[in-house]
């Protein structure tokens, strides 16, 4: 897609590009640490400080399959151009799709950023 479609799409292929490195960065981050906290046998309760980078991952993740940006969808803005070039969504029906899009990415990036770190608490439990 490279238009705008309220609640679906908000980004383009720039924007999905960077949003899919914030992921990569996320992910490297978490296995690494998830690894070394395994290794090193973590208390559980200490290994919930893998929420930070599995959050990173899992939020870069849904944004670049979803190409929507939680962000711009909360504040009611998309961008297919260059980079940091918005445009303002003017149509309050399609800034409420946008927002419930964006809120629906929030859950979506926790749900799987507690269950990374849910994975390596069990583990360290053991």
């Amino acid at each position: 897609m490279d238009t705008y479609q309220a609640g679906v799409c908000n980004i383009g292929g720039a924007e999905v590009a960077r949003r899919r490195q914030v992921a990569i960065i996320g992910g490297v981050t978490y296995l690494a640490l998830a690894l070394y906290t395994i290794i090193a046998n973590f208390s559980p309760l200490a290994s919930f400080f893998l929420l930070a980078p599995a959050s990173v991952f899992a939020i870069g993740f849904v944004q670049s399959r979803k190409r929507f940006c939680l962000a711009y969808g909360l504040m009611g803005t998309f961008n297919f151009q260059k980079l940091g070039s918005i445009t303002k969504v003017e149509d309050k029906a399609a800034l409420a799709a946008d927002r419930k899009m964006a809120l629906s990415i929030i859950v979506q990036s926790l749900g799987i950023a507690f269950i990374l770190t849910a994975l390596v608490i069990a583990i360290n439990s053991f």
